[in-house]
């Protein structure tokens, strides 16, 4: 009798870790079919729609700074927001292909060696989607995502208008809470985003800053 249970027991984590691995890949699947659809390079897209939707940050003429552009989805997207009107800028360190409007740049570059005031200081929004390249090493991969993001802070401060925005991707750890004391410094709104398109398991969230407080900045 404790064999046939134990049997069962596998029999049903069996079935449940395959019903549960089902379900991830027809996510991926679902959200991949629908980014080449709406011909986006990724699904990533749907993350920032969803702080659209919420939020209303980019409006047709504005100026955004997109880093950690690649594969260019949120860049496309941007661009499409602001209209021709506008004006759009990418950054990342990988080099890509992709095609955009007139109205839109991409900058093959580390963001951390640019200099930021060459940019300007007329950006209604600065984006980041960037990511560290990962170790397996928890502390070490969210001490590197903490460097990136205080690094988009930075050239954000530098840049952005007065009542301009930020949006940020954090992984969630240990300096979480001391990222978001830093925005809260800058801005006079903070506020945390977790889209429905990213992964349940993932540990990725948006932080994003409304209202830039020069009063605070650029001392």
């Amino acid at each position: 009798m404790k064999i046939y249970v134990a049997l069962t027991l596998n029999r049903d984590s069996l079935t449940n870790m395959k019903r549960t691995a089902a379900k991830h890949k027809a996510w991926e699947d679902h959200y991949s079919r629908r980014a080449k659809k709406d011909r986006f390079p990724a699904r990533s897209i749907y993350k920032l729609q969803e702080i659209q939707h919420k939020h209303a940050l980019i409006k047709k003429g504005y100026n955004v700074l997109d880093l950690g552009c690649s594969p260019g989805s949120w860049l496309m997207y941007a661009a499409k927001l602001t209209g021709e009107s506008g004006r759009v800028i990418g950054v990342d360190l990988k080099p890509m292909t992709i095609q955009v409007p007139t109205h839109a740049t991409i900058i093959t570059a580390d963001v951390t060696a640019l200099d930021a005031e060459s940019f300007g200081t007329h950006f209604h929004v600065v984006l980041s989607d960037m990511a560290p390249t990962t170790t397996g090493h928890r502390a070490v991969d969210s001490a590197r995502s903490f460097a990136l993001c205080e690094a988009a802070l930075d050239f954000a401060r530098r840049v952005l208008r007065p009542g301009g925005s930020f949006v940020c991707k954090v992984f969630q750890g240990s300096d979480f809470n001391q990222f978001l004391n830093l925005v809260r410094a800058e801005f006079k709104m903070c506020k945390i985003f977790k889209p429905r398109s990213s992964r349940k398991a993932s540990k990725e969230i948006f932080v994003i800053g409304l209202e830039f407080n020069t009063s605070n900045a650029r001392k």
